[in-house]
């Protein structure tokens, strides 16, 4: 009898640990289960380069979502960024948002800057004010060739 229990009770330890590492791992590669709660609102940027699926979403430095999707618009050749945002953060119609790089390494994230309207986006809307990345490499570039004044 004691044996069962003692087999029992490691039994019972080792299931509780495999669930928490599967909880700590669908944490920390920041998955889903069962859909989600968020919202998802269209971007279009003329370039989005360095950013990635699972970056940061941030509005004054405090992350309010990731970014879920990049993909190339084959009529007018822009990147269509689809945004996962926290549905209780409301994004007004008017509000801009610009890919920024973060911190030495260069991480790219989505900055959104909120607007002053009273219309808010739903899930599917379109956020038409974009900002693309800056290209460093460009800027210098032009600044050696004398194109920057």
């Amino acid at each position: 009898m004691k044996q069962y229990r003692l087999e029992l009770a490691v039994g019972l330890f080792v299931l509780t640990g495999l669930i928490a590492l599967g909880w700590l791992s669908t944490k920390l590669a920041r998955m889903e289960l069962m859909g989600g709660n968020s919202i998802a609102i269209h971007a279009r940027f003329s370039s989005v380069s360095g950013l990635k699926n699972g970056a940061n979403v941030e509005i004054a430095g405090v992350q309010v979502g990731r970014v879920d999707s990049i993909s190339l618009d084959m009529e007018d050749y822009e990147a269509d960024v689809i945004l996962l945002i926290d549905p209780h953060v409301s994004i007004q119609d008017d509000a801009i948002a610009s890919v920024r790089t973060k911190g030495l390494i260069g991480d790219r994230y989505v900055k959104i800057s909120p607007g002053a309207s009273d219309l808010v986006l739903k899930n599917g809307d379109k956020l038409i004010n974009t900002e693309p990345a800056i290209n460093f490499e460009e800027l210098i570039s032009q600044f050696i060739h004398g194109a920057i004044q």
